[in-house]
């Protein structure tokens, strides 16, 4: 039987930055909280690895001066994607941006700042002239990603770490203003 969340409420100040020093301890604890029963936890200096790959695409949300969530993406090469726990650094290039991580703290997920990361990362992918969003949907989210406009590809195998239904996805960057 399907479970029926009410929508969370946005909290009043809410605003999207770019990482600072200071909110990876915050950011460690929501991926732990996320992640624990999955066994996805990759820890804080993976993070901060995939942070350090490309600042100006990773993201945290601010909701009343406190970090509420977090989206961490880096170039990556089409139809590969880093090892969980792996300290990934910054070299690869090319046309795709891998969103390697969204999370949104529980009590706020519903109020659609999810939506609004993803809006944020979308505009930054048209603006760096990236022409592919890939990701990989771990522990059965692959239908979430299909609705957002992600396609599987189905030759292509994840590494074992991201759990056994875990699904490589894609899309391409709209060059609308529009949408995402």
């Amino acid at each position: 039987m399907a479970r029926y969340r009410t929508p969370a409420c946005a909290p009043a100040d809410v605003r999207i930055r770019h990482i600072a020093a200071y909110d990876w301890g915050a950011i460690a604890a929501l991926e732990d909280r996320a992640y624990a029963d999955r066994e996805l936890a990759e820890g804080r200096e993976a993070l901060q690895a995939r942070g350090r790959a490309s600042p100006g695409t990773c993201f945290v949300l601010d909701a009343d001066g406190a970090p509420e969530g977090y989206l961490l993406a880096l170039p990556y090469p089409r139809f590969r994607c880093p090892e969980l726990r792996g300290a990934e650094e910054a070299g690869h290039t090319g046309d795709n941006l891998h969103l390697h991580d969204i999370v949104v703290a529980e009590h706020l997920r519903g109020a659609g700042l999810a939506a609004r990361l993803l809006a944020r990362l979308t505009a930054t992918a048209r603006a760096r002239r990236f022409r592919r969003i890939s990701l990989v949907a771990v522990a059965g989210t692959a239908a979430f990603w299909t609705r957002r406009g992600y396609g599987p590809h189905p030759d292509v195998a994840p590494p074992a770490g991201y759990g056994p239904r875990a699904v490589y996805m894609s899309r391409a960057v709209s060059v609308s203003k529009e949408g995402g």
